[in-house]
């Protein structure tokens, strides 16, 4: 679990953002299409988009989109699209890798977004960096955003009891990056409290170089 000491928004936000600058590039060559070699995860981006299609057509916001890859992806599934992310040298190699897309820095925590204007919030491996104490502002935000009857999709590294590591270097450079890892009941259970109710989840077990078993949950705001 996180620290019981608080974590103030603005210190995690930015352990985060400078941490993703210092490795967006290697971070990026070593990472060019992290869901390519998952066909499950394939197929749960592509109902996500179906569902989206479906329930509204309204853009879909890639949260913690890092190079672009998703973003591009649930483009050409014909999802209106654009990234999100916190880091700006990231957010910069999306555009250059990705130029007919949108992609700006934010941080889900404080979306600046329009109040009922995104038909889904994909979210994929992102949450991981935020701290427990602050995941319930995180998605009250993607309430706030979503249309009635918009999805969210959660991709996390999980497990069958909640943890947390902090990371100090990667890829040869110094960071302070904390991971956090929780169960699908503990995402799920915060979900439905932010009015998200979940609609569906699965667990995968590591592929290859993954030290921890994947996590999806698919919920859904109440339609009026």
């Amino acid at each position: 679990m996180s620290d019981p000491s608080r974590v103030p928004a603005a210190d995690f936000i930015q352990a985060t953002r400078s941490s993703y600058d210092a490795i967006a590039r290697e971070y990026t060559d070593r990472h060019p299409d992290s869901v390519a070699d998952s066909p499950l995860d394939l197929a749960l981006i592509s109902a996500f988009a179906e569902l989206v299609k479906g329930a509204s057509g309204a853009p879909v916001a890639d949260v913690g989109s890092g190079p672009g890859h998703v973003t591009a992806r649930l483009s050409d599934l014909g999802v209106p699209a654009f990234g999100v992310d916190v880091s700006p040298r990231m957010t910069a190699l999306a555009r250059a890798a990705h130029p007919g897309l949108r992609f700006h820095v934010g941080s889900m925590t404080s979306l600046d977004l329009p109040d009922e204007t995104l038909g889904g919030v994909l979210a994929l491996y992102s949450i991981i960096h935020v701290p427990d104490e602050h995941l319930p502002a995180a998605f009250a935000e993607f309430h706030r955003t979503l249309v009635p009857g918009g999805y969210v999709l959660l991709g996390f590294q999980s497990g069958d009891t909640d943890g947390h590591l902090r990371l100090t270097e990667r890829f040869g450079r110094a960071i302070g990056l904390d991971y956090y890892w929780r169960s699908p009941d503990t995402v799920a259970g915060l979900l439905t409290k932010a009015g998200l109710p979940p609609y569906a989840r699965t667990v995968r077990e590591p592929l290859a170089e993954e030290s921890r078993p994947r996590a999806f949950v698919l919920a859904r705001k109440a339609a009026d």
